[in-house]
């Protein structure tokens, strides 16, 4: 049986986990730049379209971003809800996108783009629209990462997959936030 000391130093390892932030990082000595992500869609904030959703035609949002910095390879899309009752859940994941990429259009499939589709957390590749509980008004994020490399992983990696091969290659980054609710 573990004793209280042991289970101290798990607690205090798993908060120091959690107050690093957890994400993927930046390459030694640089600092994260920020990019800015916008949406004809939506609006910063702004309820997510029908048409984006479960309940309309399951289609990505168009995105902007604006340019990368010069030493860009790669950028990485991820769409996330950290509103959900499990904790944060992903609804999609593109990823080795080409660097001059600055907009996907709606329903954008990242092998147009140069790159792949990773596995959501409804356990398949591509995307998968805001889908919360019926009655409730969840948050989603769309993080746009710009990396100093390609991943290079295969088509369907997963999140982890993603975010382990992401660590120390992170330039830039930005988010654009938006609501939905059946």
């Amino acid at each position: 049986m573990p004793s209280w000391k042991s289970a101290r130093i798990v607690l205090v390892l798993c908060a120091a986990c959690r107050s690093a932030g957890g994400g993927p990082s930046p390459p030694p000595g640089a600092a994260v730049a920020s990019i800015a992500v916008t949406s004809t869609a939506f609006r910063s904030g702004g309820a997510i379209p029908v048409d984006s959703t479960c309940d309309g035609a399951n289609r990505s949002p168009q995105l902007t971003f604006s340019a990368p910095p010069e030493a860009a390879r790669s950028l990485v899309v991820v769409a996330d809800d950290p509103d959900a009752p499990g904790g944060t859940f992903t609804h999609w994941i593109a990823y080795d996108l080409r660097p001059d990429v600055v907009t996907l259009p709606e329903a954008a499939d990242p092998a147009a783009f140069g790159g792949a589709s990773g596995t959501n957390d409804f356990q398949r590749p591509g995307y998968a629209g805001p889908c919360p509980p019926k009655g409730e008004l969840h948050h989603y994020d769309f993080r746009v990462f710009v990396l100093d490399a390609r991943l290079g992983l295969a088509p369907g990696a997963t999140r982890a997959e993603i975010d382990a091969a992401m660590s120390r290659h992170v330039l830039a980054q930005g988010v654009l936030s938006g609501t939905f609710s059946h």
